[in-house]
């Protein structure tokens, strides 16, 4: 059997965090500026199926019987085999990403979308997108409980998703290619912080920030009819208003004002938050021949990793 390899890409949410957490419209993109990749080899004789982590600096080994122990890579493994019906085989994973860990990114969906790609085209039954999503959100749980679904369908679909709680993902287009940075803080983001916060805030002050939240609502809904057409210089618009808005929510930082005035300064359209705030990344629509500047900009004003990608 010769080498079998598949990739998957990170992925970014544009417009709508935390207000989605109470009923409004999210939306999410792939990014292909960083990815995971799977390379499945033979293995030896008797030796069943091994998963080498590489950046982890770790190796699992499949067993036919499930442990309560097994790291997610390994019940991804297993879900797939059960699926397919088919016995522990003698092969070797080795999987590599680009993707930071915890960062918001989709890391824990890339990952595994790469190795049960990968795997299932060298057990001669190649998924198809419906399948491998399914199988993915499954492994999602193991990462994040009650996922949103949204990670691994922009992860394995490959395109943008508009998501509302409660109702089925949708993935739409792009109508012409538009431009983003993605600018790390090199600050830790948890989640969970900042959506405490602010479900405290709707606690003490409930009509001011509702309205806070249907306005982030309906920029995102904007955003998606922006994206349809590629209208980049409204998206710039968006954010900035949406970005307004987070602020109110108090989950923007220091650092993140720091980074978006410098990428506005020279020359973005507009910049916002990406994800729960207080830190993790930014991102920022631009022209194609203002990224350059904007990025030495970024750096220059202390983002850690500067990701340029292209919306197509």
């Amino acid at each position: 059997m010769a080498e079998i390899t598949a990739t998957a890409p990170g992925k970014i949410i544009l417009f709508g965090e935390h207000a989605v957490v109470y009923g409004q419209p999210a939306i999410a993109v792939p990014l292909p500026a960083v990815q995971s990749r799977a390379v499945v080899r033979p293995g030896r004789a008797g030796e069943g199926l091994i998963i080498v982590a590489a950046n982890l600096g770790r190796t699992f080994v499949v067993r036919t019987d499930a442990q309560p122990d097994d790291p997610a890579l390994v019940v991804a493994a297993r879900l797939l085999l059960t699926h397919l019906r088919q016995p522990v085989p003698d092969l070797q994973v080795v999987l590599h990403s680009t993707i930071p860990v915890a960062s918001g990114l989709g890391s824990g969906a890339a990952v595994t979308t790469a190795l049960l790609r990968a795997l299932s085209v060298a057990l001669g039954q190649p998924l198809d997108n419906e399948t491998l999503n399914a199988l993915v959100y499954e492994v999602e749980k193991l990462y994040h409980g009650t996922p949103s679904g949204i990670d691994n369908t922009v992860v394995v679909y490959e395109r943008p998703v508009y998501f509302v709680r409660g109702q089925p993902i949708e993935t739409f287009t792009v109508g012409a290619p538009v431009h983003l940075l993605v600018a790390d803080t090199g600050l830790a983001s948890p989640t969970h912080v900042a959506v405490g916060d602010v479900r405290r805030l709707r606690d003490a002050e409930p009509a001011r920030i509702d309205a806070v939240l249907e306005r982030i609502g309906t920029v995102a809904r904007s955003a998606r009819s922006a994206i349809e057409r590629g209208d980049t210089l409204t998206l710039g618009r968006l954010a900035r208003e949406n970005q307004a808005l987070l602020r109110e929510l108090t989950v923007s930082s220091e650092a993140l004002e720091t980074l978006i005035a410098a990428a506005e300064g020279a020359g973005a359209l507009g910049a916002k938050l990406s994800g729960a705030g207080r830190g993790g990344n930014l991102i920022a629509f631009v022209r194609a021949e203002a990224a350059p500047a904007v990025m030495a900009a970024l750096k220059s004003a202390g983002a850690v990793r500067v990701l340029y990608t292209v919306l197509t």
